[in-house]
């Protein structure tokens, strides 16, 4: 055969690298055959060919029974040429040691460091690996002395000096980016591609999430001091903490936390509470009292949980401490001396959110409990495997039992949902929240401390598993293995507003249920391992965010304005932004001057509500006469309560949310209403005499509260359209509202060719005016549950109960339309808007 090429040089029976690779990979698969007694000049090894006939009398004079031992030793070259054939064949493999690793386990720098491979295969590596980097891979600096050399504690804890870690920080460093927040060390978001699955894991499977950070306050002292403290706090529409709901301990209530006696002013932020269950509600035959059910002459003492998030854990102290100490000089002037503690538990406990339909089976599967004679209990827990979605549990329903170590029952197992037929009750149906189910030993702080350092390690589990005959086998519990007691909380992510809502089905966003595990400080990993064994997806921050956008709700902080936390959230991302805009050319980033954007970083709320112009002065405000709602103002009985003044400093009105269960019924009465400002500040003084708090004081003017207030909406464009964050929200004329409606109304019937009125792609490209602008969008993206656009924003309630008498006049039923347009872009587009409480 002529060589390829002319200058080819090879000699004829030289082999090429492509033979030679054959060659070797031939050897390497092939057996070797143990040679006869007898001298021949055979092949030792064995060679391919066809079978041989079969003789079906060659079974004849086997024996009747098999030594196997005999037999195996003398099969013994026979058995070592197949393992060193199997151990050759691999060895010759294309695959480099780290690619033989699962996805999820393959690391960068295990291309070129054989200490990111794991120990089997890191004999493969090292001699896969050049001799020069071997060489320099050996090379380390000199050893310290044993004495001298610091602990791999003494070192994780030195690089907490600034920040705090969660107990499961290592595992989430390896896979996940990391950042600091509120002072924790925080996963923002996997390092791998898992947007999309996050999403279908929480509407379909299940996603889990360490909320170990959120901040938990302890309240201790008689029932009705803890019942007016609260008051003086929480928010005042909707049921009270003090509700019997509530109080007893059975269900967690969500509510929010504002400055002491200043509501509706001074919003702090959402808040979780749970109330310990008293021996009297729990019932009789429970074991004995504790110090914090003890009866004391000023009735029962209680112990109250206030959960809220850590970027306002300074201001709930001190919302809680001033309105303790205001509830206890009361009751010390009416003769009555009592004492509240409180005490800050953060880091006492692990919380784990674990959302999406098989919650329920994960848990069940990853949790082990002790043998509990409650009935109730075994009711529930033989239930959740029958329960395709935790949304069928009451709401804020708390479960409190005892369970194994989940290291025992390593690796668990998911419980499958069995799907009851016929017409009998739903499962859940026959599960109600109780004082009972809700008793828990995790509320003991003794118990809590003896819980601290797991008695065994994970090596003394792993030698006892060693140790079983069966391998596999799941470890039974003996009597010196801890016992961890747990709550466990119905969690819901879900908007009433948008669960009423008369859109169509199509644009129903989706609610999502889940629960909140609650275990003892320093039993993080080993519940962590067993959740996440089960198959469960994990999130960092982005997925608890995007749970509460696809879910139509709002998310603190980023939607809540006029709050402090808000306020500092507004001021991080515009530094970032600025950043990343300034570092590119003029040519390569927006000119927000020539768009007309006159806040590109972050919303001038106060230009909005009309408080200040736009050159950021304030805004002069009308002398104040005698005749101004005077009656009003004398029907509510006005008084100077210790309530602050919504002014500020500078002389200006503070904006403040208006948010609830009442609002609704709120925006129904005012927009009846020839002057809503004096109704607005009836309802206001009701839900504040409905907490037995005074009325607002006499200088705050209905039109200064009318002005200042901002309610949170939900937008849906009509057409095409994505919002993005910080879009622009402006008004639209009652021609050009109609054009709008119009122009959707023929889209969907398809006849937009066919008519001569402006469509959608016409109206879009009409420059507002800034005059216009009434909100801005606090959280906008595409929504995977909607298929569409959609997005959260806050508009002053003046201009949205303008909206609603524009829709009456349009005869537009409840559609309120409004126009959208991001803040980098010149097309505006038309949306409706839905209101959130």
């Amino acid at each position: 055969m002529p060589p390829k090429r002319p200058n080819d040089s090879r000699q004829p029976d030289e082999l090429t690298g492509r033979e030679r690779k054959k060659q070797k990979t031939a050897v390497a698969r092939t057996i070797a055959v143990q040679p006869a007694a007898g001298p021949s000049n055979a092949n030792n090894n064995a060679i391919a060919g066809s079978s041989k006939s079969v003789r079906f009398d060659s079974m004849k004079g086997l024996p009747g029974a098999l030594n196997v031992e005999r037999f195996a030793e003398s099969r013994a070259f026979e058995i070592n040429a197949m393992h060193e054939a199997m151990q050759n064949a691999r060895a010759t493999s294309t695959q480099r040691a780290w690619q033989q690793l699962p996805r999820h386990l393959r690391r960068r720098a295990a291309s070129h460091d054989v200490r990111r491979v794991p120990l089997r295969l890191r004999d493969k590596a090292l001699a896969e690996m050049d001799p020069a980097r071997r060489k320099a891979l050996g090379r380390s600096m000199p050893k310290r002395s044993k004495k001298n050399q610091p602990t791999r504690t003494s070192q994780l804890l030195g690089r907490q000096k600034d920040k705090t870690w969660l107990e499961t920080h290592i595992w989430h460093a390896k896979r996940m980016h990391m950042e600091n927040m509120w002072g924790y060390r925080l996963a923002t978001t996997p390092t791998e591609k898992s947007f999309r699955p996050s999403h279908r894991a929480s509407v379909h499977g299940s996603i889990l999430h360490d909320a170990s950070y959120h901040a938990t306050i302890e309240l201790q002292g008689p029932e009705d001091i803890l019942r007016s403290i609260l008051d003086n706090c929480c928010d005042c529409q909707g049921p009270g903490p003090g509700t019997k709901r509530f109080l007893t301990g059975a269900r967690a209530l969500e509510t929010y936390i504002y400055a002491y006696g200043s509501y509706p002013h001074n919003l702090i932020a959402p808040a979780t509470i749970l109330w310990r269950v008293s021996s009297a509600d729990a019932g009789k035959g429970k074991g004995k009292e504790t110090s914090t059910s003890a009866i004391t002459s000023s009735g029962k003492t209680r112990l109250v949980w206030i959960r809220v998030h850590p970027s306002v854990i300074v201001e709930a102290h001190q919302t809680l401490r001033l309105a303790s100490s205001s509830v206890l000089d009361a009751a010390k002037d009416a003769g009555r001396i009592e004492q509240v503690e409180m005490a800050d538990l953060r880091e006492e406990f692990n919380v784990f959110e674990i959302m999406g339909p098989k919650a329920s089976q994960v848990l069940q599967g990853a949790l082990k409990p002790v043998d509990d004679k409650r009935t109730e209990f075994k009711r529930f827990w033989a239930s959740l495997n029958k329960i395709q979605s935790a949304g069928s549990i009451p709401r804020g329903m708390i479960i409190g039992f005892t369970v194994q170590d989940p290291r025992l029952s390593f690796p668990p197992k998911n419980a499958k949902v069995e799907v009851a037929g016929g017409t009998s009750l739903s499962p859940a149906s026959t599960v109600f929240p109780s004082a009972e189910l809700a008793e828990s030993q995790l509320w003991d702080e003794d118990a809590r401390i003896g819980l601290r350092r797991p008695r065994y390690k994970k090596k003394d589990i792993d030698q006892r598993r060693s140790n079983n005959l069966v391998p596999g086998t799941p470890l039974k519990a003996e009597r010196k293995d801890n016992r961890i007691p747990v709550l466990l909380i119905q969690r819901s992510v879900e908007n009433g507003a948008f669960s009423n809502t008369r859109l169509p089905s199509s644009r129903t966003t989706n609610s999502m249920h889940g629960w909140t595990l609650i275990i003892p400080q320093g039993w993080g990993m080993p519940f962590f391992s067993s959740l996440t064994h089960t198959g469960t997806r994990v999130g960092g921050q982005r997925e608890r965010q995007t749970q509460a956008f696809e879910a139509g709700c709002t998310y603190f902080p980023r939607d809540f304005p006029t709050t402090e936390a808000y306020v500092q959230y507004a001021q991080d991302r515009e530094t970032d932004e600025r950043e990343t805009w300034e570092r590119k050319p003029p040519a390569k980033r927006p000119n927000f001057s020539k768009l007309g954007i006159r806040s590109p970083w972050q919303p001038d709320w106060s230009v909005v509500l009309g408080l200040e112009s736009q050159d950021g002065a304030p805004e002069a405000q009308p002398e104040r006469t005698g005749e101004e709602f005077m009656d009003a103002q004398r029907d509510v009985n006005m008084s100077d309560a210790t309530a602050p003044t919504p002014t500020s400093k500078k002389g200006m009105v503070r904006p403040w949310l208006l948010r609830g269960a009442d609002v609704p019924t709120i925006v129904a009465d005012l927009s009846s209403m020839l002057n809503p400002s004096p109704g607005l500040l009836v309802h206001v003084n009701q839900c504040r005499t409905k907490r037995k708090l005074d009325p607002l004081r006499s200088d705050v003017r209905a039109e200064d509260l009318m002005q200042s207030a901002l309610v949170q909406v939900g937008i849906v464009p009509l057409g095409r359209g994505c919002p993005d964050d910080l879009a622009v929200i402006y008004r639209m004329e009652d021609e050009e509202a109609r054009k709008w409606t119009k122009a959707a109304a023929l889209k969907n019937d398809g006849l937009t060719i066919l008519s001569d009125s402006p469509d959608e792609t016409e109206l879009s490209n009409v420059p507002p005016s800034l005059d216009n602008v009434i909100g801005y969008v606090t959280t906008g993206s595409f929504s995977l549950s909607l298929g569409e656009g959609h997005a959260v924003g806050a508009v002053p309630f003046t201009r949205y109960l303008e909206l609603g008498k524009q829709a009456e006049r349009l005869r537009n039923g409840s559609k309120l339309l409004v126009k959208v347009r991001n803040r980098d872009e010149t097309i505006c587009r038309a949306a409706q808007v839905e209101l959130l409480y």
